[in-house]
């Protein structure tokens, strides 16, 4: 008699199978073009069960542009997360104007666990990922619960920790779409010329990955994107992007 399946099992049986999903469309679509991924993930693969995470920093103009060609009542993300820069909400709100955004969605920290691990407001100087992880890791789990799949902005160029970023992988039993994937400095700065997209204002003072304001400054000459990110800290990554995120998304709470 066959054994029953355990609910680990078949767990991994979804998330191999998403894997599979995943590398099968990245061999594709990942060639081509990024407002043709958008499309056809948008109206073809994920249609009504996709979204996009915007943090409204450096480089999101591009694809929030590229999303309103498209369809401008689709889903958009941003993690407020109580630490952002005057400038970068002032940013948010004249995008949403610019480019007719319908849909945009403010998700924040949970009140309960920011006073549970965050009373002062204060935790990022002792624990930064610990703070990552109240205002943007769990948020971000609940923000994309909904969906199927969500699109990002990195881009391969922004860090050493990207080098290799696919255009569709798995994270748990959701697919993650990089659509800019693999342009280049050159790429992301002829399409905001192309399209006189508005620039983030911090970008002018040097903050070239705009992130949390006590944890972001600006980048020194011949360093990457995101070196001002968590600066003297062995951190790149605030873990939205890291298997602290597969955790909360498939956390039986959510």
């Amino acid at each position: 008699m066959l054994a029953k399946p355990r609910p680990l099992d078949r767990i991994g049986d979804i998330e191999a199978g998403l894997a599979a999903e995943a590398a099968g469309l990245d061999a594709l679509l990942g060639h081509l073009k990024p407002i043709e991924i958008l499309e056809r993930s948008a109206s073809e693969f994920f249609r009504g069960e996709v979204a996009a995470v915007s943090s409204f920093g450096a480089d999101s103009a591009v694809l929030l542009h590229m999303i309103a060609k498209i369809d401008r009542s689709l889903p958009v993300i941003f993690l407020d997360t109580g630490k952002h820069f005057e400038e970068t909400l002032g940013y948010r709100d004249a995008l949403i104007a610019d480019f007719g955004l319908t849909d945009v969605r403010v998700i924040k920290p949970d009140e309960a666990a920011l006073e549970r691990v965050d009373p002062t407001g204060r935790l990022h100087e002792t624990d930064t990922d610990a703070c990552c992880n109240v205002r943007k890791v769990e948020p971000l789990a609940r923000g994309v619960e909904p969906f199927r799949a969500w699109f990002t902005g990195r881009k391969r160029f922004q860090a050493s920790t990207r080098a290799a970023l696919p255009v569709f992988e798995a994270v748990g039993s959701r697919i993650r779409i990089n659509p800019l994937a693999h342009w280049t400095t050159s790429d992301q700065a002829e399409y905001m010329r192309a399209h006189v997209l508005r620039e983030n204002p911090l970008v002018a003072y040097g903050y070239l990955s705009i992130g949390c304001f006590p944890c972001t400054q600006p980048v020194q000459p011949g360093e990457d994107a995101r070196s001002g990110r968590w600066a003297g800290h062995a951190k790149t990554e605030c873990g939205i992007h890291l298997s602290g995120l597969e955790k909360s998304l498939t956390d039986a709470s959510l």
